[in-house]
């Protein structure tokens, strides 16, 4: 089984890349919907953040309210680095769980889809990287438009990643995203015929 690591910065398109190459027949494991499941209800997860940041970053239903723990963390780094603790551990072990599925249901071809891989320092786990990746200027038109943020929001979350140099260094095929939805589209297939290439016949 060839694991290949999705990641790319806020707004670059990693979500249409990886729906993409799940149509090609990859097996997608989309790290923003283990952490979900992590902070569930019942979970050691939510608990352990209801604990440490208080019942108040909870909905009426019990569920977590994700965007009240955002403007908690947002712009401190020593309760983001809180939140990290919790959530990074038990994602990794349901990525793990899941990745153990696949490989004994016969998948050959594993993306984890992980915003965060290279800050994380995950990127030594997989056998080749693909990342995403748009001029700064389209991607806080994204955020501003399609997620509803204030652009000073949106200019924060972009500084946050950091310089996208040293990824597009590490990265094993880089797919630009500064074109039309169809340019998008046929970069990565171009990325899925080479990762064809890589698990053979």
């Amino acid at each position: 089984m060839l694991r290949i690591g999705l990641t790319g910065n806020i707004a670059s398109g990693k979500s249409t890349v990886s729906r993409r190459l799940a149509e090609h027949g990859a097996h997608v494991i989309d790290a923003d919907v283990l952490a979900r499941e992590a902070v569930a209800p019942g979970t050691p997860g939510l608990r352990a953040i209801t604990e440490r940041f208080g019942a108040e970053m909870l909905r009426e239903d019990g569920t977590l309210d994700r965007a009240a723990l955002r403007l908690r963390v947002f712009r401190d780094p020593d309760e983001l680095a809180a939140l990290n603790a919790i959530v990074h551990p038990e994602v990794g072990r349901l990525r793990a769980e899941r990745a153990r599925e696949a490989q004994q249901t016969g998948v050959r071809v594993l993306i984890d889809e992980i915003p965060l891989l290279f800050e994380a320092g995950l990127a030594p786990q997989f056998d080749a990287i693909v990342f995403v990746d748009a001029p700064v200027a389209e991607r806080l038109h994204r955020i501003v438009e399609h997620r509803g943020l204030p652009t000073a929001d949106a200019q924060a979350m972009i500084a946050a990643q950091g310089d996208v140099a040293p990824k597009r260094e590490q990265a094993t095929w880089i797919i630009d995203n500064d074109g039309s939805l169809d340019d998008l589209i046929a970069r990565t297939d171009e990325v899925w015929q080479h990762i064809l290439a890589r698990v053979g016949p």
